[in-house]
């Protein structure tokens, strides 16, 4: 079942070039399926627990690399996709992801029925982000426009003091 859910990006992946980051991999689900499906585009499985980097690292894929680090320490502008799924609150999640975009990609959320779009599209909207687009659980924020200096944040500050 898990794979099922993460392939249904692979679709929306398709439309953008570059590398693509899965934001808090945890048990490697969406980034594992994507890199499966997409055998010739490179994906990292970034998380910030040593354990799960580890377990990621036994199951990962030949063209996912596996980064234990914080999504706020990763450089900037790197990736053409930034994907997350049960990250952390959506406007938390959308600040930890869009800076790590480059301009022209986009970042992917897998998100409940409750979730507050209006948030999300304000903070997309200071972070360089386009309107959301949501599809069936799946919400794109396209990268329009280059992330504002001070972000991405101080490891912990979005989620103690998040933007919306």
């Amino acid at each position: 079942m898990l794979w099922e859910d993460a392939r249904r990006a692979v679709p929306l992946v398709e439309l953008f070039e570059g590398p693509i980051v899965d934001v808090g991999s945890g048990g490697g689900s969406p980034g594992i399926p994507l890199a499966a499906a997409l055998p010739d585009r490179e994906v990292t499985l970034l998380d910030a627990e040593r354990r799960k980097c580890d377990f990621l690292r036994r199951w990962a894929p030949p063209n996912a690399a596996v980064v234990w680090g914080r999504a706020e320490e990763q450089p900037a502008a790197s990736f053409g996709v930034a994907l997350a799924k049960a990250l952390a609150q959506p406007p938390v999640a959308v600040e930890w992801c869009l800076p790590l975009v480059r301009v022209g990609g986009a970042v992917i959320l897998w998100l409940g029925q409750t979730a507050d779009l209006a948030a999300v599209t304000a903070v997309a909207e200071k972070l360089g982000g386009g309107g959301p687009e949501e599809n069936e659980g799946l919400v794109l924020i396209p990268k329009i426009a280059p992330t504002p200096v001070g972000f991405p944040r101080r490891p912990g500050i979005a989620k103690r003091r998040p933007l919306a």
